[in-house]
């Protein structure tokens, strides 16, 4: 934990993580518990939950000498690399997960900026990972309802829409992802140079690069793919 933060920022950050693994859980049984792709990725999702935890509470994360960062190679990459390899060969799963979740999971995009909000004024993140700086990932979630709404009534799904707003909301995504590396304490650091993209290295918020933000990349990607390969369910 972290030394002086207001516990509350830690406690939302926490319980939206709970609440985002939730609902991708969620997505995951629609598809089906029973299927070996299903099985894999719940293990895999508890066991990463359980080993990033340990890793920060012991200060892993906090060692800015290493390239590249283990913030990022130990973090979120090894899901994205999951994501792509499930795009590829196991698209009867991704087929079965239903867009609706995949599209109204978003909201939780809300409260972690509200999270990195409290994180910059607390001097652990720069201003330019807050909605006040030049992440304005906060869209996603607030149109993830509307969107949701528009796309999915009278029982028929607006491919065109939600096609624009999974691209749209991938590249907010891909803009803050690149903002946070940026502004990581390392010989590449080009952003924050007086405020570094510290404190995501501390439990909890760990989870924020590798759990969040992977699942939210994972729903973008399935979602795209379903649109593209005519399966809307």
């Amino acid at each position: 934990m972290i030394e002086g933060l207001p516990g509350y920022i830690s406690v939302v950050f926490v319980l939206t993580t709970l609440l985002t693994v939730g609902i991708f859980v969620f997505a995951i049984a629609r598809a089906g518990f029973s299927s070996y792709p299903a099985k894999f990725l719940l293990a895999f999702l508890l066991f990463w939950l359980i080993i990033q935890e340990a890793l920060a509470y012991n200060g892993f994360f906090q060692n800015f000498d290493v390239v590249p960062p283990r913030t990022f190679a130990l973090g979120p990459l090894p899901f994205f690399i999951l994501t792509i390899v499930y795009s590829i060969f196991f698209r009867r799963f991704l087929a079965n997960m239903p867009l609706t979740v995949l599209t109204w999971i978003h909201i939780i995009r809300i409260p972690v900026e509200f999270v990195l909000l409290g994180l910059f004024q607390n001097s652990l993140v720069p201003i330019e990972m807050t909605f006040e700086g030049r992440n304005f990932d906060i869209l996603s979630g607030i149109t993830a309802p509307i969107v949701y709404f528009l796309a999915f009534r009278n029982g028929k799904v607006n491919r065109p829409l939600l096609l624009i707003w999974n691209l749209v909301a991938l590249a907010l995504l891909a803009n803050i992802v690149t903002i946070a590396v940026l502004s990581f304490p390392s010989p590449f650091q080009m952003v924050g140079l007086d405020q570094p993209n510290i404190g995501v290295t501390y439990f909890p918020f760990i989870w924020l690069p590798s759990v969040v933000v992977p699942i939210v990349f994972f729903c973008h990607v399935t979602s795209l793919w379903k649109l593209t390969s005519g399966n809307v369910n």
